[in-house]
């Protein structure tokens, strides 16, 4: 029942600095009731609209006055039904939206247990009248369907949907939720329980919607329609239905042995990728595997209770918190006016690289103009040009891209050895390697051709941007561009200010984030900014407690309770234990020996040795290899604690060094407000909605108070408050 996790839109009104959040008054949404004449002598359908009155940058959302307004509606059709007025019932939306979801400002405005199961009970009573029509009903489902908005269609008997509809899910277990108007018992006994869990627990932790396309290939709708006239074709076809010309096949329900095989083995799964971390997973789980053999009426209560005591968990609250710090990031904080941006029609380089070739596809993809990638010899730049076309194939062959549009990118895109072939760009980031030296000696070159107005970005992940500038002409022109890996899904770029760096060359940066639709969060130019200087400390902080004598896998396990995207040692495999390493060197010789020391993590750098296992099956996180133990402790300058640090040691020893650093940060001026810290852990390190990024976890567990002696939110802003 929870509202749109999916395309990021949201009526909570949590803002980056906000005190504890008022919920607002609620946008109602009318339920607004028709006549329709069925064609075939079919009878008459009342036709209902769910409209809040706004346009669509206003999503249809479904509070406590557009519930009843709705139950009111229904009862009164329910009544002409009875009376032989009505043959068949059909609800849709306004253009764009059928419904995203439940208010989330309404119902992180509850404030206890008894109002929260009203919540759920009301929607039960809403949608209920649909089941219980007496009569066909039908979803003409001609927009974004989310939450509560699909579990308004799936309560219906039948579902047309439009062909352009690509936002349908039930994203409530990525919010701390449960689907808790029906969708934990009518969606498993509509498409099977295998399918229903990747509707309710797989896409909601990957963020991945359906498209009508695929919402029909699972039987979640029954019928894809044009959009152009796609409500007249709904009432057509539901004409059919009403007069029996059309007769719709159901899949029969899944046997008791394949309902528990498959439900215990997403139990499984649960076990090891979320460990407990959070309880909205198990309670949607929990009603699946009830919910063959339970009655609706059994069904609806538990989710009742589930949903009332999950509203009432600081999962939740920290959930809706990031939900509208997400939201809200498309307006950096601090930012200048993106009027004063230069302009960018043409794109250099300096690279030809992994990260490079990404880059250079994404600007060529988003901005639309030509890029120009130059590397030192011809291989790289083969290889940097291979990196890109590899990169268009694989949206061709997932349909993402068509052939006209993969040869045109492609075509903007070229390759060079020649320094002279960027003199025309007005728009250059470097994406060399991580060397200060290197460059600031790729800027001084960069410099002397290309004109005295153009911008200079740098793309590194750690090093200081105003050395970077400082022996330059003019280095005010140069800002800081942080991207993550993969470039194109991660959505976050830290935009770096360095101490000489011009507002139009900051207003530049965040204008360029703005047009490759990612999230600018503006950071100082301190060590490692915001995402690299917090994991890469835990990641010292993990190898530090084997150094000292914790068994690697124990402190591998050792964070499990923060429910992270993987363990510590698998994100060492992907960032790269040599990357690692040298970031983590780099930030103890600008910050201290709050950065450890690691002789095991140099030597296995040194020999090229993998530290993970294969994944035991797909999805499922890579374990530590325990082979690596024997290099740390052949090379241990120290003597290993006695005892050594155990699961619950280790994680109060990240816990207390994440808080630290994060007070550090906020003195220095690293970012404005606790909430762009968070905004950065979920964007650039996949941190979970439950968690709320970093600071409201550190809150709730009371290391902001023991570490720093005060909280960094205030209380009630992603918590359920104390009063």
């Amino acid at each position: 029942m929870s509202a749109d996790a999916t395309t990021r839109t949201t009526t909570s009104t949590v803002e980056q600095g906000d005190e504890r959040p008022a919920a607002r008054p609620e946008r109602v949404s009318h339920a607004l009731a028709r006549d329709v004449t069925l064609p075939g002598g079919a009878g008459t359908l009342v036709l209902v609209t769910i409209d809040n009155g706004l346009d669509h940058t206003k999503p249809t959302t479904l509070g406590p006055q557009g519930m009843a307004e709705l139950v009111a509606t229904l009862t009164t059709v329910r009544d002409r039904v009875g009376d032989g007025e009505v043959q068949a019932v059909a609800v849709t939306g306004k253009p764009y939206f059928l419904a995203a979801g439940a208010d989330l400002t309404q119902v992180a405005g509850i404030t206890s247990r008894d109002e929260a199961l009203e919540l759920g009970r009301q929607g039960h009573v809403a949608y209920g009248l649909l089941q219980d029509m007496g009569v066909p009903t039908f979803a003409f489902v001609n927009g974004v369907a989310l939450g509560g908005g699909l579990e308004l269609a799936l309560n219906c008997r039948y579902r047309t949907v439009a062909a352009d509809v690509r936002a349908l899910a039930l994203p409530e277990t990525g919010l701390g939720l449960v689907p808790g108007w029906g969708g934990a018992y009518v969606v498993p006994r509509l498409v099977g329980v295998q399918a229903a869990l990747d509707v309710i627990l797989t896409r909601p932790a990957a963020n991945k919607p359906f498209t009508a396309q695929q919402a029909a290939q699972i039987g979640l709708v029954d019928v894809v329609l044009d959009t152009a006239d796609f409500l007249e074709e709904s009432i057509r076809w539901a004409a059919r239905v009403v007069t029996g010309e059309l007769v719709v096949e159901r899949r029969p329900l899944d046997d008791e042995a394949t309902w528990r095989a498959v439900t215990d083995a997403a139990r499984e799964r649960l076990d090891a990728t979320v460990a407990g971390s959070r309880p909205a997973p198990y309670r949607a789980l929990d009603l699946v595997a009830a919910a063959r053999t339970a009655s609706r009426d059994e069904a609806f209560a538990a989710e009742d209770e589930a949903l009332a005591d999950l509203i009432m968990s600081d999962e939740m609250r920290a959930s809706v918190y990031a939900f509208g710090l997400v939201s809200a990031g498309k307006r950096p904080v601090g930012a200048p006016d993106t009027a004063l941006a230069r302009p960018v029609t043409r794109v250099g380089i300096v690279g030809a690289g992994l990260m490079a070739a990404q880059i250079a596809l994404l600007f060529a993809q988003r901005l639309g103009v030509p890029v120009v990638m130059r590397d030192l010899d011809d291989e790289r730049v083969a290889k940097g040009l291979d990196a890109v076309r590899a990169g268009v194939e694989r949206q061709t062959a997932s349909g993402r891209m068509s052939g006209s549009t993969a040869a045109r990118l492609l075509g903007s895109i070229h390759g060079t050895t020649r320094l002279e072939d960027l003199a025309g760009c007005d728009f250059v980031i470097e994406a060399v390697t991580e060397v200060l030296s290197l460059k600031k000696r790729v800027f001084a070159e960069v410099e002397q051709v290309v004109s005295s107005d153009a911008i200079l970005a740098t793309n590194t992940s750690a090093l200081s941007v105003t050395q970077m500038a400082a022996d330059l002409q003019h280095p005010e022109r140069v800002v800081g561009l942080h991207f993550f890996n993969p470039v194109a899904a991660m959505p976050l770029v830290e935009v770096i200010h360095a101490e000489r760096t011009s507002t139009e060359a900051l207003a530049t940066g965040v204008a360029v984030a703005s047009r490759l639709r990612k999230t600018a969060v503006l950071c100082a130019d301190r060590p490692g900014f915001v995402v690299n200087r917090l994991l890469v400390l835990l990641l010292g902080v993990i190898v530090d407690a084997v150094e000292k004598g914790t068994p690697v896998e124990v402190a591998d396990r050792a964070l499990r309770p923060l429910g992270l995207p993987m363990p510590p040692f698998e994100l060492f495999d992907l960032v790269g234990p040599a990357v690692g390493l040298h970031v983590l060197t780099s930030l103890r010789e600008d910050l201290g020996e709050r950065f450890p020391r690691s002789p095991g993590l140099t030597r296995l750098v040194e020999d090229g040795t993998r530290v993970v296992l294969p994944a035991p099956a797909k999805g499922l996180p890579k374990p530590v290899d325990p082979a690596i133990q024997a290099t740390f402790d052949a090379h241990r300058e120290t003597a290993p604690l006695d005892p050594p640090l155990d699961e619950a040691g280790v994680l109060d020893a990240v816990l207390t060094a994440l808080t630290v650093e994060v007070g550090h940060m906020l003195d220095e001026g690293v970012v404005a407000t606790p909430q762009q810290i968070d905004l950065c852990m979920i964007l650039g390190a996949g941190w979970g909605f439950h968690l709320g990024g970093l600071t409201p976890y550190l809150d709730r567990t009371g290391y902001s108070e023991r570490v720093l002696g005060h909280r960094l939110l205030p209380d009630g802003v992603a918590n359920v408050p104390a009063t």
